[in-house]
């Protein structure tokens, strides 16, 4: 039986939702009123969409009940480790879906950035408007309107929520991701953590730190660690969008190229003239809430605060941070998976990973069960993991108990009681916090505000000795209007090392933190953000900061009247280099990070 909260929780978000769905599907159902694409197509029309193709592809396409032709939209580039293998994927998948029975085409291709390369540089401010980059280019890919389906290659930060977002408005059609998976274990990120410490206090010098990085990142596949990339994988589990345990397989594993062949077959059942269910019918609000839900219980990527508000809103469904917060309050965390543990997401998967999630959360009634997916109605079979017979892919229920305990655990066992992500309101506005890497000891601080206007101002206090104290850093004009929001993640080990000497420390920033948000409590995505009238840009050295996830509570210990009636301080623009001058549009339109940080 499901939870009467989440059945309340869901109800509110329909009844919010109600216009704005209504107007999605009126334009879906406009779509799928016109029938299959093909015999629309003046003879020009199609004659230039086919005229690459092969002879007998060629017919296939031109008959009038022609076989599927299914488009497929690429963020595959060679410097990202994690999209590497979708460079000979797309041939492998076009061989796989000629097999089960249609064509298919490469229908575009998207950017796709490394986060993990632009961490700390000038690019990390183009990082969150790429993600409605690619929703553009996805429509772009699909808007010639000669498919029956479509396939999606993404994995990392922004790739997955722009590539869903693009789809939505084609969701007349039906659409399956496909995964490439994790690269092998390299060292412990234990390890990784204290030599990023070491240099940081200079116990260590460059040559070192990039050697204990190049053994933590060293190979094709997506990074080990339970950041944003792997967390919008486990997520299209949880909504029904890929297949089954498929997400954390290692690329070189034979039972990736099975899985591959089994999401050939998916799409071109979902693609068949006689079906007429397509993304729209699976994206609904049970659906968002289950991605919300498995965000929550796995200690998920904080950006997702963000996505799933963004995806949510393109299919007409208005999610809210409260909503995140009240489910929060009857999900349980069952998995510890770093930066929230020790384990990375090999020994996730080798424990159970996101099927065991999957199963526990809807045996408690915390998951709503009856969702359209790409198998088909129900979310049952998304409770089993893969393996290899022969050469093809077969589901099986995981163990009964957790093969870790110290990794994943069941609803009746929990890490505990309450979901990974916690919501915190005050006189700045709100913000979230990624509370399941932070020890409970930790999570409340009480200190002066020392304030920056941007990471590298701390980072000189830092090395200049300024910061060995109790304090709450303040980092403002991070938002999405004022540059885009960059992750802030290269202030960690900083932070870091502070709390391990003993100081009580602690962030508020209307920036991001990331899926790698740590041990240290983050009060991020502060909203409105400085650039937007927030409060924050009023903030001076000194005053008092009281951030308390407990309670949820981020508190400014000023008379709000003293507090209203400061100057804010106004941030002075910086030179538009690397590519920054031609995202001012998007700076300009952007909505607040509570509202998914989005120029739609």
């Amino acid at each position: 039986m499901t939870h009467p909260k989440l059945l309340e929780i869901t109800e509110r978000v329909k009844a919010r939702s109600k216009d704005s769905r209504k107007a999605y599907m009126a334009r879906i159902e406009a779509m799928r009123a016109d029938g299959r694409p093909r015999p629309r197509l003046s003879c020009g029309n199609l004659a230039h969409a086919i005229a690459a193709c092969s002879e007998t592809e060629k017919a296939q396409l031109a008959a009038e009940n022609g076989m599927a032709n299914i488009g497929i939209v690429s963020a595959y580039n060679d410097m990202l480790s994690a999209h590497q293998p979708y460079h000979a994927k797309l041939d492998d998948m076009k061989k796989y879906i000629v097999e089960a029975g249609a064509v298919s085409q490469m229908a575009g291709g998207t950017p796709a950035m490394c986060d993990g390369v632009t961490q700390g540089q000038n690019g990390m401010e183009l990082s969150l408007f790429s993600r409605d980059v690619i929703a553009l280019s996805t429509a772009v890919a699909m808007t010639h309107n000669v498919f029956d389906g479509g396939m999606l290659f993404g994995i990392c930060d922004k790739i997955v929520p722009g590539l869903l977002m693009g789809a939505l408005s084609f969701g007349h059609l039906p659409f399956v991701f496909v995964p490439a998976g994790p690269m092998p274990t390299g060292i412990s990120n234990s390890e990784k953590v204290k030599v990023r410490q070491q240099y940081v206090t200079g116990e260590v010098g460059r040559a070192e730190l990039l050697q204990s990085e190049s053994r933590a990142y060293h190979s094709p596949g997506t990074c080990t660690f339970y950041g944003t990339a792997n967390s919008n994988q486990m997520m299209l589990e949880m909504m029904g969008l890929q297949l089954p345990g498929s997400s954390f397989v290692n690329p070189t594993d034979p039972l990736r190229d099975a899985l591959d062949r089994a999401s050939a077959r998916t799409m071109v059942s979902l693609a068949a003239p006689d079906r007429n269910v397509g993304l729209a019918d699976m994206v609904t609000a049970e659906s968002i809430l289950n991605g919300a839900i498995g965000l929550l219980a796995t200690g998920g990527s904080t950006n997702h605060t963000i996505h799933i508000v963004a995806i949510a809103e393109r299919a007409g469904i208005q999610v809210t941070w409260q909503d995140f917060a009240d489910l929060s309050e009857i999900i349980p965390l069952l998995a510890r998976v770093y930066p929230n543990g020790l384990a990375d997401v090999n020994a996730f998967h080798a424990a159970g990973g996101t099927p065991f999630i999957i199963r526990e959360l809807l045996g408690a009634g915390l998951l709503h069960g009856d969702i359209e997916t790409i198998l088909g109605k129900g979310l049952q079979p998304f409770g089993q993991m893969p393996s290899l017979e022969g050469d093809s892919a077969v589901w099986h229920d995981p163990d009964a108990d957790a093969a870790d305990p110290m990794i994943v655990r069941g609803a009746s066992d929990p890490f505990q009681a309450t979901g990974g992500l916690a919501l915190l309101k005050g006189p700045l506005g709100q913000a979230v916090m990624k509370t399941s890497a932070v020890k409970p000891e930790h999570r409340t601080v009480e200190a002066p505000a020392l304030v920056f206007q941007n990471q590298d101002e701390m980072m000189e206090a830092y090395k200049d000795g300024k910061l060995e104290r109790d304090f709450v850093a303040v980092i403002r004009f991070q938002g999405p209007r004022a540059n885009g929001m960059p992750e802030l993640h290269k202030l960690t080990p900083s932070l870091g090392v502070l709390q391990d000497k003993g100081f009580k420390v602690a962030l508020v920033t209307d920036g991001r933190m990331s899926g790698a948000s740590g041990k240290v409590p983050a009060a991020i995505h502060v909203s409105p953000e400085a650039a937007m009238g927030g409060l924050i840009a009023k903030i001076e050295d000194g005053d008092m900061i009281r951030v308390d996830p407990e309670a949820g509570l981020l508190d400014v210990m000023v008379d709000k009247a003293t507090l209203e009636a400061r100057p804010a301080f106004v941030s002075t623009p910086e030179l538009q280099t690397y590519g920054r001058d031609l995202f001012a549009v998007m700076r300009n339109t952007v909505s607040t990070a509570d509202q998914g940080g989005s120029v739609f």
